[in-house]
């Protein structure tokens, strides 16, 4: 009765787990993975034979049934990217200098954006974001510089961080979007327009303090594996690229039904 009841719940349990354990069996090297199974095996009763036995089915399983390779991976990657998300997500909602930001300072789902004054994507989704924005009074959005393009978009994120520390960011980042791809005088044009104070901008963006906030941005979004412009965290979802209007709402509407 007691094997019975046994070879049950590891039946059950092979299957339930047969996609993880290849994942995890790839992942981690077919030796040490091996000998971890063992150990484990043995932990919980099981002998040779009987786990030679449940090695075969996990096998025939798989082979049968190989679509739940890619579920499992999926399943990993997400809770790996959630994990990775929770770990920082203290630090990425909060706004540069408390104002890089729009919308509701109050807003119950934080839209993340990261990106590049050079990217004309980042330019396209102004508009979106300003939709979004008009649409819902309950959201904030939190801008970061991720200047990756060129130097001149570097420039550009650095003038942006000053003019959050003038209280003037969401300004800037508008207008310096609407100016043109950023240069000297593109970058000097939109500055003065919103009415950044020129002397008080330069010195701080040659500050420590400028070129951390670059640097951290650019070691999140590697963190993130996002690989372009405009990148996005809503809740526990990322999205690198122009996701449109219809993509930033869907992910909104993602992140306040898992509240």
């Amino acid at each position: 009765m007691e094997n019975n009841r046994k070879w049950m719940i590891m039946a059950g349990g092979v299957l339930a787990i047969a996609g993880a354990a290849t994942v995890w069996f790839m992942q981690t090297g077919g030796a040490s993975a091996s000998e971890e199974a063992t150990q484990a095996a043995l932990a919980a009763g099981i002998d040779s034979k009987e786990q030679a036995a449940i090695e075969a089915i996990v096998r025939d399983y798989i082979l049968k049934n190989p679509e739940i390779i890619p579920e499992a991976v999926e399943i990993l990657q997400t809770r790996q990217k959630t994990a990775a998300i929770e770990e920082i997500r203290k630090d990425i909602e909060a706004p540069f200098a408390g104002t890089a930001f729009a919308g509701n300072p109050n807003g119950d789902i934080i839209v993340v954006e990261y990106s590049d004054f050079a990217c004309p994507y980042c330019k396209q989704t102004t508009a979106d974001i300003g939709r979004v924005l008009k649409e819902d009074k309950n959201i904030k959005v939190v801008f970061r510089e991720l200047p990756i393009l060129s130097e001149a978009s570097n420039d550009a994120a650095l003038m942006a961080l000053a003019a959050a520390k003038q209280g003037k960011y969401f300004a800037f980042h508008k207008t310096m979007f609407a100016t043109g791809r950023p240069t000297p005088s593109t970058i000097e044009s939109a500055a003065k327009e919103v009415g950044i104070d020129m002397a008080a901008a330069r010195k701080f963006m040659a500050t420590p303090e400028a070129q951390e906030e670059v640097q951290r941005n650019i070691e999140v979004a590697r963190q993130l594996q996002f690989t372009g412009t405009p990148a996005f965290v809503v809740g526990n979802q990322t999205a690198v690229g122009a996701v449109g209007y219809d993509g930033l709402k869907e992910m909104i509407a993602k992140a306040r039904g898992s509240k």
